[in-house]
């Protein structure tokens, strides 16, 4: 028992780098996958076209959906493009907080995008296909050969005995996409480990400081849809019982929508006021006063107090 809560909070510490490796293997399994399976070189004209498709295309999608299941950007973008939003709102200060948002999400949208490429190439099927179709690789092979050679080049990735001929004096189309891949993984791991040394040394906090900062705000997070549930069910409650029952509904308190906004708001962390979160700032604000905002205009360039949590320890 006492193994299994140690592997639990080995999990809970580093669920940033596990779910990233998750995603990682499976993205590679799927391109295992498409590269057996679903992939099938033309071997003619069209092999530039149909290994890009193969390569890019799936890459992209996996970008585009590591968007969609980002709850902070959607947290950034909604109400964003209302009346009152632009209104209140100062266009380079929306700017430059979405901006602020957008990095991160991006750096790990891109996990799965970064892995499709990565082990594709170093698979070769799909760079291989490609450029046997490219006019680069018909003046690498093909310069001052026989006429026929684009014809046999368009074979290669159906032919290996024709591949190892052509290839014979150059440095063959598969070892050139693995030589990428290498050289496209071992980049990537340096901007990484740049990033976090970067990220963490113009951090505004101290190294426990950042951890306490990420254990609340994942609290905070369990704490806020268990009192949302509880809150949203007995307002369900009364409104039905009120239709049902023919009552007059009973006084129920309930945040308002500037109460909702001001939480919703992105959270930078202040030396002289050290709020963790908005709901922190919220319940300071207002503690022994009635529910209005300390300071109303306060609607400075924030920072996503999600991203304590996503720092890295």
């Amino acid at each position: 028992m006492n193994r299994l809560h140690e592997a639990l909070a080995f999990c809970i510490r580093h669920q940033t780098i596990l779910s990233c490796s998750i995603v990682s293997l499976l993205t590679a399994a799927s391109e295992h996958i498409f590269s057996s399976v679903v992939f099938k070189c033309p071997c003619n004209s069209g092999n530039m076209l149909y290994g890009s498709s193969f390569l890019l295309a799936p890459a992209f999608i996996l970008l585009l959906l590591g968007y969609m299941i980002n709850a902070r950007i959607w947290r950034l973008l909604t109400g964003r493009c209302s009346p009152e939003e632009r209104l209140q709102g100062s266009p380079w200060g929306s700017c430059a907080c979405f901006c602020q948002v957008l990095v991160p999400v991006t750096a790990k949208a891109l996990v799965a995008p970064l892995t499709w490429i990565a082990v594709a190439l170093l698979g070769a099927n799909f760079y291989e296909c490609a450029a046997s179709g490219s006019s680069l690789s018909e003046r690498l092979f093909c310069n001052g050969s026989k006429t026929n050679c684009r014809e046999e080049l368009f074979k290669i990735p159906c032919d290996v005995k024709l591949s190892t001929e052509i290839s014979r004096k150059r440095l063959s189309l598969q070892a050139q996409s693995q030589v990428i891949g290498w050289f496209l993984i071992a980049g990537i791991m340096t901007l990484v480990l740049i990033s976090k040394c970067v990220n963490h040394c113009c951090s505004p906090v101290s190294f426990l400081q950042l951890k306490f900062w990420k254990i609340y705000s994942k609290e905070e997070r369990k704490r806020f849809e268990v009192k949302a549930k509880e809150h949203a069910t007995k307002l369900a409650e009364r409104n039905t019982n009120c239709f049902f029952e023919g009552t007059d509904p009973a006084p129920f308190h309930t945040p308002s929508k500037e109460d909702w906004q001001k939480i919703s708001f992105l959270c930078n962390f202040n030396s002289q006021e050290q709020y963790y979160s908005m709901i922190h700032k919220y319940a300071s604000d207002n503690r022994g006063k009635s529910t209005k905002f300390k300071g109303k205009g306060q609607e400075s360039v924030f920072v996503d107090e999600a991203q304590a949590g996503e720092s890295g320890f």
